[in-house]
């Protein structure tokens, strides 16, 4: 009999470089816009607490992530290392986003992570806050996908 472990390397205890491949990997997947390929980084049974949602469990993830990338169009991510400890990590972000009517936001927060010994992260807590910008004051140009290696990051970008 075999048994199935699913594991997302690299794996806790981490170290600077370590969880901040773990964050450049987070970025990547979420800026495919891909729910159920995000979703597989996180435990069957992973927390979150996104905004004002409570999402429990992958199917929950995959849920919200839909409904989040139907309204929130033109999707672009940067994550940054904040801190790391053990089997948790703290990350700094923005994103850039319209809405349905043209209206240009980027989004700023933080997030709280915790990993099981495999890899997969158990915990997420987001908090978030929406800037309005102008078309003009945006900052994260690169085509739909993984932002590219020589694109400033937000400490360069001045966020």
């Amino acid at each position: 009999m075999t048994t199935n472990i699913e594991s997302r390397p690299p794996f806790p205890p981490f170290t600077p470089e370590t969880a901040a491949q773990k964050v450049r990997m987070a970025e990547d997947a979420w800026n495919s816009r891909d729910p159920q390929r995000v979703a597989l980084a996180y435990t069957p049974d992973s927390e979150w607490r996104n905004r004002a949602e409570f999402p429990k469990g992958r199917e929950s993830i995959v849920e919200f992530l839909t409904r989040k990338w139907a309204r929130e169009l033109d999707y672009r991510l940067i994550k940054e290392l904040w801190a790391c400890a053990d089997h948790r990590i703290a990350v700094r972000f923005a994103y850039e986003w319209r809405d349905d009517s043209g209206h240009w936001f980027r989004s700023y927060g933080n997030e709280n992570w915790e990993f099981d010994g495999n890899g997969l992260m158990r915990r997420r807590f987001a908090s978030i806050n929406d800037l309005p910008i102008t078309e003009a004051e945006r900052k994260f140009h690169w085509p739909p996908g993984r932002r590219p290696d020589d694109h400033p990051g937000l400490s360069e970008l001045g966020l």
